[in-house]
């Protein structure tokens, strides 16, 4: 298993070879002082935490989640309408913040580390709400990925829109500073990985396996499956609503699925490192 990951790992270094790749250990080159990036991480509704981003970041997660919602022409982090403040907009929250430590790390989010994913959930409606958010992307090129056609120019953070993209107006821009989450339907389809690198599903819409004893040979067998799918098509895997606990992390980790999603950053950390 650890040869097939470092294969893949080879591959995902080829498409974006300043991103993040597909196996452990944590990636090498880190400052003193600074903790070690982690690959296999995905930072779920980060903005939840108490520091979002700066929580995820002390963690060494490589790969962070944040909702917007397009509200008077801001782009406003929160899970809910409820929650929204005009303080919390993209820029302040991650934007900003990202550029300015990519700036002091000469490139990097973390020191001589690997890109990192940004994945930003779409809230309210798709199309208007992604063109206020290509607007303000465009303002970051120092840091961001950019796409143009079959060309990618990484940097130190990819963005992957998730939620209610509008797939058919990202697929036909070009040049363009994100590529979208894709789904179940998505993991074996001509689809373009610089298009949908990543493929995200349900853990419970598709796995009966909630976190306890043994994974059942049938869901054995169909996450091999979805893996060998989604790794033939040089895509990444992650799966959310999927129990969150040391257990199945290992599961996740041992089957080889390529972002372990989790509310519990510290934890995942130390299971990680303990490896």
């Amino acid at each position: 298993m650890k040869t097939t990951l470092w294969r893949f790992a080879q591959f995902a270094c080829a498409v974006f070879a300043a991103g993040v790749l597909a196996g452990e250990p944590p990636t090498p080159g880190a400052a003193a002082g600074s903790p070690a990036p982690l690959i296999r991480t995905h930072a779920h509704n980060d903005y939840e935490h108490p520091r979002p981003l700066l929580d995820a970041l002390d963690n060494g997660f490589c790969s962070i989640e944040a909702d917007i919602f397009l509200v008077d022409g801001q782009l406003l982090v929160g899970h809910r309408r409820s929650q929204l403040k005009p303080e919390r907009a993209l820029r302040n929250l991650y934007l900003d913040p990202l550029r300015e430590r990519v700036k002091q790390n000469h490139g990097r989010v973390y020191p001589g580390g690997p890109g990192c994913w940004l994945f930003i959930d779409l809230k309210t409606d798709a199309e208007p709400t992604y063109a206020a958010l290509d607007a303000v992307l465009k303002e970051y090129p120092e840091m961001l990925t950019r796409f143009e056609g079959e060309r990618t120019q990484t940097n130190a953070i990819t963005v992957v829109i998730t939620g209610n993209r509008p797939r058919a107006v990202i697929a036909a821009q070009s040049p363009r500073w994100a590529a979208y989450d894709g789904g179940w339907n998505d993991t074996a389809s001509a689809l373009s990985p610089q298009l949908v690198p990543i493929v995200s599903e349900q853990w419970t819409a598709h796995f009966k396996w909630r976190g306890q004893g043994e994974l059942p040979a049938a869901d054995q067998e169909k996450l091999a499956n979805i893996l060998k799918e989604a790794h033939a098509r040089h895509r990444l895997m992650r799966f959310w609503d999927a129990p969150d606990n040391a257990v199945a992390w290992k599961v996740l980790y041992d089957a080889g699925v390529d972002l372990i999603n989790t509310d519990d950053l510290s934890g995942l950390r130390a299971f990680l490192l303990a490896r």
